[in-house]
């Protein structure tokens, strides 16, 4: 078991109701407990041990590694939908993922994108960053941009509207 397996069931536990649980698996053994392991009456009068079935854990796939920014996530990946901020013909950009919202490449630069900008598929709108990983946004229509709906720098949602853009 891995160390990043082990934290993810540290997490798991401590957001459930269990005391404690107990893993083994061929000679790999790990023991986690709550503070209600340790504050709970019911564990001096414990009447019958329950069983909790884990499925197995498979080993983890290693995956490439990315250095500084990741290839650009097309909106095409991001739900649109039609908005109530400008007119009929208004569509929702919204964010493919979880992360920090960043409208520039670094704190010292231009923003991507701003309100009344003209951008066509392609267009670098934002930046999101996920797990030290900064992923380009980029429109898949062409459009002028009504409103931003995030600040810079700000936690976002995966499918959580980040511009408001009119179709041309």
């Amino acid at each position: 078991m891995e160390f990043k397996e082990i934290q993810e069931l540290i997490r798991m536990v401590s957001k459930s109701n269990l005391a404690e649980i107990r893993i083994e698996k061929d000679s790999f053994k790990i023991t986690i407990r709550t503070r209600d392991y340790y504050t709970t009456s019911a564990r001096a009068t414990e009447a019958a041990p329950v069983t909790y079935a884990i499925p197995p854990i498979q080993a983890p796939v290693t995956a490439p590694v990315q250095t500084a920014t990741s290839a650009p996530v097309s909106g095409s990946e991001a739900p649109k939908e039609k908005s109530n901020s400008g007119n009929e013909n208004s569509v929702s950009f919204k964010s493919p993922m979880v992360g920090t919202f960043y409208r520039a490449a670094g704190p010292d630069k231009e923003p991507f994108v701003k309100v009344g900008d003209i951008v066509k598929p392609g267009t670098v709108l934002c930046v999101v960053e996920a797990m030290k990983l900064f992923n380009e946004i980029e429109s898949d229509i062409s459009g002028k941009i009504v409103k931003i709906m995030v600040d810079n720098a700000k936690p976002v949602e995966y499918d959580q509207p980040l511009f408001i853009i009119e179709p041309m």
